[in-house]
């Protein structure tokens, strides 16, 4: 199976900037996609953005389309999350996942791998 182990979160001032790795292991050729999703206190879990193993193509949500940007190096396993013009909603803990076959890259329930979580604070 994928283990996965994010990287990267941390306090930053809004309109700031940061860069999440979410680093993979195991059985990486099983993933079709890798995603993030956030969780901030007292909500559901959501959808951020996701990308295509194979191919690269790339997926975000409306939330955050324009200031982030997700990326993968195959050779090393990992896939990142560079998230710029950070506001204060985006304040969460960020997960990474990976999708071994297929699903909607949307929904969470699509994905059976995920990472311990790293936690991004972002103030006004």
């Amino acid at each position: 199976q994928v283990q996965l182990v994010e990287s990267g979160g941390g306090w930053v001032q809004a309109g700031g900037s940061l860069r999440l790795s979410c680093a993979a292991s195991g059985r990486t050729f099983s993933s079709s996609a890798m995603g993030w999703f956030r969780q901030a206190p007292g909500k559901e879990r959501e959808f951020v953005t996701a990308i295509l193993w194979t191919g690269g193509s790339t997926y975000y949500a409306d939330s955050v389309r324009g200031r982030f940007t997700i990326s993968r190096d195959t050779a090393k396993n990992t896939v990142y999350l560079q998230m710029n013009s950070l506001k204060p909603e985006d304040t969460a803990v960020y997960y990474c996942a990976a999708r071994r076959y297929s699903g909607g890259v949307y929904s969470l329930d699509s994905y059976n791998a995920w990472g311990q979580g790293t936690q991004v604070t972002v103030s006004s």
